[in-house]
């Protein structure tokens, strides 16, 4: 058997380019450090809205194929090599948004059950045995369905992994505090005019902002910036990005953050606000039963 990274990190995101927006500067870091990065996708994003005209003409399985393939380069791009769907591919479909007729699709993630989702994460769970999980907060980080779903899908997952003889150590959601978010913008504010975007979002736009004492860890990825900004370009039918921003299918700018933050949920804190998502755990830990 071949034995496992002594560092292992899960990120479990709800579609793909959602990995690369929140974490890919972090994904970025510990797989150039050696560490096993795992990331499961729980969807294709089957209903996104296509930012390229030329690209418009793709919904529903041929948009989700066409993501799929913007996954893989993006991970390329971040150095990683283990990324799956949850449940394999087509398993579960893009809710779209909050209170559309899309979320009564019984096929869609928002619909899936959630002890029968989280149990295809224990699978992936008890095969890597990741020091540290890493998904959104309750609300999604924003209220998209699958965002919320996945949220809870991880967090079931964790619970029945550690009855089936894995407890992951070290949660965390993703975060980003107030004060990084108020001087993002207030950058954009003045770097706009030389930006391809009209117009600026807001920073309700940003999800995960939360007041600044509530994240626990923050990882410096100035080093990974370059990789980070080629992972998000690659999912081009999503993101446009210029000049360290980046906008969505509503053409809105916002920052893109190559120092990610975190709000630990489970586990002990190696301090009061950590710079490695693996702090205070013991080298190896998890390499037998966690403790």
């Amino acid at each position: 058997m071949t034995e496992q990274p002594s560092r292992r990190l899960l990120l479990v995101h709800a579609h793909p380019d959602d990995e690369s927006i929140n974490n890919g500067a972090t994904m970025a870091a510990y797989a150039a450090g050696g560490a096993r990065v795992t990331l499961v996708t729980c969807t294709l994003g089957e209903r996104g809205e296509v930012i390229p005209p030329e690209l418009r003409h793709l919904t529903g399985p041929a948009l989700g194929e066409y993501r799929l393939r913007e996954l893989t380069e993006a991970m390329g791009a971040l150095g990683v090599e283990d990324f799956r769907l949850l449940g394999g591919a087509g398993r579960y479909s893009d809710s779209g948004m909050m209170g559309l007729a899309d979320n009564d699709d019984p096929d869609c993630f928002w619909q899936a059950d959630v002890d029968e989702a989280a149990g295809h994460l224990v699978e992936v769970i008890l095969e890597v045995r990741p020091q540290v999980l890493v998904t959104y907060d309750d609300n999604g980080g924003y209220g998209h369905p699958d965002h919320i779903q996945a949220h809870r899908v991880a967090m079931r997952a964790a619970e029945l992994a550690a009855a089936a003889g894995w407890d992951i150590p070290k949660v965390y959601w993703n975060r980003v505090p107030e004060s990084a978010v108020e001087e993002a913008f207030a950058r954009l504010a003045d770097e706009l005019p030389a930006l391809p975007f009209s117009k600026a979002a807001v920073i309700d736009d940003v999800p995960g902002v939360v007041p600044d004492d509530r994240v626990t860890a923050e990882i410096d990825g100035g080093a990974h910036a370059a990789a980070k900004a080629a992972a998000m370009r690659a999912h081009a039918t999503q993101i446009e990005v210029a000049e360290g921003y980046f906008a969505l299918s509503n053409e809105l700018a916002q920052p893109l953050f190559t120092t990610e933050y975190y709000e630990l949920v489970r586990g002990e804190a190696g301090a009061a606000r950590e710079n490695d998502l693996f702090a205070g755990l013991a080298a190896g830990a998890g390499t037998g039963e966690a403790s």
